[in-house]
């Protein structure tokens, strides 16, 4: 008895030991990774300090107005947050397990239409509404993925991905033709609630944004790391060889799909609360189009290539798109020639980054430590 009583304390005290030296291991090894989050947690007073202006608007009478460069700062990352869930998701699909879809703005667009649907006409409380749409879009969401996934994944390659692109666009068509939300102009949202009104509270929105963002970002790495993220990894690389070794593709690419669905409704949510409106556009193969060249830019198969490529697209949309560039007699509007300049550096950045940014750099460092 006396000996067992003096090593139960011994074994707890080398398990305590043990876990404290496994999270200051991981501390050291995703030190970057916990940085930039320390920064995206100050970053709107940072700018606010910065420019003076404060994170929480302008105040008039009553209420703030939202003005001020950090609430404009803000509404930039929020869009880049609600890109970059997209993005992960389709990687998720694409670059770990090799489903190639041209369908995945339906379940973004869903998102954003579902939730506008049931705040505007559901006839209840603006709070139970948000948290009835948040249900609603990862059930919907994931049973349709379940479900296209289900049918589509009988077909191969090019067939499956047309497929999908048939599908997306019999959503785009619904929600372009339906009078409830008005059509081509798309569905204004204003029973948002006043908590996470972007008008109102701008700062509140790019703190959900960002723990979706994070949320995302953790979850799909957590996956991955696991053995069924492993089992992902084999079909991408070779889906027969995967069937030898007994594992059902089948049921590996669907529940891949279901989940990669469901983070996209939720992105879709994001950025419909940010910008008060759901439109057809969100449903457009045309978004379906950018994640997949946001994902081949920041690297295919990475963890954070897909956050690289959307935040660089869409802050390169930003500040480029409205300049206007003199040189000499000659002067460019960037916004006229747009997409032929974003498609000449997406030339340009296949040609100098043949593996996206994240995957180059990785295969570049991999060639250092052998020739060290």
């Amino acid at each position: 008895m006396a000996e067992t009583t003096h090593t139960t304390p011994n074994k707890s005290a080398r398990t305590a030991s043990a876990q404290r030296l496994g999270f200051v291991a991981g501390l050291r090894e995703n030190w970057l990774y916990w940085l930039i989050l320390v920064i995206l947690v100050l970053f709107p007073f940072i700018i606010g300090w910065l420019s003076g202006d404060s994170p929480f608007g302008a105040p008039r009478g009553d209420r703030m107005v939202m003005r001020g460069e950090s609430v404009y700062a803000q509404s930039i990352l929020i869009n880049i947050f609600a890109l970059a869930v997209l993005v992960m998701s389709y990687n998720l699909m694409f670059g770990f397990t090799g489903v190639i879809s041209f369908g995945h703005a339906l379940f973004f667009g869903l998102g954003g239409y579902l939730m506008g649907i049931i705040l505007e006409f559901g006839g209840m409380d603006p709070n139970l509404g948000l948290l009835v749409s948040l249900v609603v879009v990862l059930a919907v969401t994931g049973v349709l993925g379940f479900i296209v996934g289900l049918v589509s994944l009988r077909l191969r390659g090019i067939y499956f991905a047309i497929f999908t692109l048939a599908i997306a666009e019999m959503g785009w068509l619904f929600f372009r033709g339906l009078e409830i939300t008005n059509g081509e102009d798309g569905l204004n949202i204003a029973s948002m609630p006043e908590w996470i009104d972007p008008a109102r509270n701008r700062i509140l929105v790019y703190y959900v944004g960002l723990a979706l963002f994070v949320l995302t970002f953790v979850l799909i790495r957590r996956l991955v790391n696991s053995p069924v993220g492993s089992v992902f990894q084999a079909i991408r690389e070779n889906e027969e060889r995967a069937q030898v070794l007994g594992y059902n593709t089948l049921r590996y690419k669907l529940f891949s799909i279901t989940v990669a669905g469901m983070l996209a409704g939720l992105a879709g949510m994001l950025l419909a609360i940010m910008n008060k409106e759901a439109r057809p556009e969100i449903l457009n193969v045309s978004v379906t189009v950018d994640a997949l060249l946001m994902t081949i830019i920041g690297g295919v198969g990475t963890f954070t290539g897909p956050v690289i490529g959307a935040s660089g697209l869409h802050l390169l949309d930003t500040f480029l798109r409205e300049a206007v560039i003199t040189i000499g007699p000659l002067t460019i509007d960037i916004g006229e020639r747009w997409t032929l300049i974003l498609g000449f550096i997406f030339v340009l950045v296949v040609l100098i980054f043949p593996y996206g940014v994240v995957g180059t750099w990785k295969r570049l460092q991999m060639r250092f430590r052998r020739n060290k």
